[in-house]
């Protein structure tokens, strides 16, 4: 039988899939993904304040996260700067704050390798619980904004028409792409995670006809890619989260070629 931190990373893998299944969608429709690197990046200093006071890792990472994200709002609203100005400004700015902190806590020992690409084996009972609890809410949430953030992405001043208030969708979505983090750090490290986000979503797109189908495809998508890059990882002593983030690669790559057979079928 499998050792107890096996089952544990098995868990905790099975749980994050289930939450950057949906996100993920709404990273690749709405062309987010530098968003997620940015957070990811800030995520960095939101880890050495955790280690300076003490407190828990992944609730600093999210607070952090978040006030990044509200402040990417703010500027997107206040400046001429194009958006990818703004993502790469606050992603490299965090990112460089985070480094130069860790320069001064010379009394703590950081995992520089645990924290840039995960060490899902390592999960604890706790985590587990934050995994859970926290990949719970955030679907309850994103079931609740559901409508008003569709209809934006689809169509953005319809959706403002229609009084589905699609500005305070996309702050809610900020904040729940802040907590994705928050609770995926540990897994797949900081930068790994936009990785989990994006490559089963896009995976998934090329198999789907319809945004309940990316969905689903990408929920399974994530589910495989734990459970294949674990094993993987076990059996080849390789390290876990980037074993993890392989696996959805590979599963991206055969669902290029439902693509191709799509296409001779239609010819």
């Amino acid at each position: 039988m499998f050792d107890d931190f096996f089952i544990r990373a098995l868990i905790a893998g099975l749980g994050i899939a289930l939450v950057t299944g949906p996100l993920g969608c709404f990273v690749v429709w709405r062309r987010l993904s530098y968003f997620g690197d940015t957070l990811s990046h800030s995520a960095l200093l939101g880890v050495t304040i955790a280690y300076s006071f003490e407190i828990n890792i992944a609730l600093s990472v999210f607070l952090i996260s978040s006030v990044v994200a509200l402040i990417l709002i703010q500027l997107q609203k206040k400046t001429n700067l194009p958006g990818d100005a703004l993502l790469g400004l606050l992603a490299h700015s965090s990112l460089a704050v985070g480094l130069v902190v860790i320069g001064f806590l010379t009394f703590i020992r950081f995992d520089i390798m645990g924290l840039l690409f995960g060490d899902i084996l390592a999960v604890t009972t706790d985590d587990l619980l934050i995994i859970w609890t926290g990949g719970a809410l955030i679907l309850l949430v994103l079931k609740f904004i559901w409508k008003p953030l569709f209809a934006s992405t689809v169509n953005y001043e319809l959706a403002e028409a229609e009084g589905l208030n699609p500005d305070r969708a996309k702050a809610i979505f900020t904040i729940l792409m802040a907590a994705v983090i928050a609770i995926s750090i540990k897994m797949v490290g900081l930068l790994l995670i936009t990785g989990m986000l994006i490559i089963p979503a896009a995976m998934a797109r090329n198999l789907s006809d319809s945004p309940q189908k990316m969905v689903l495809f990408s929920i399974i998508g994530g589910l495989l890619s734990v459970l294949l890059g674990l094993f993987s990882s076990l059996e080849f002593n390789t390290s876990s989260g980037p074993s993890i983030i392989m696996a959805a690669l590979v599963l991206f790559i055969l669902s290029l070629l439902n693509i191709k057979q799509s296409i001779k079928l239609k010819n």
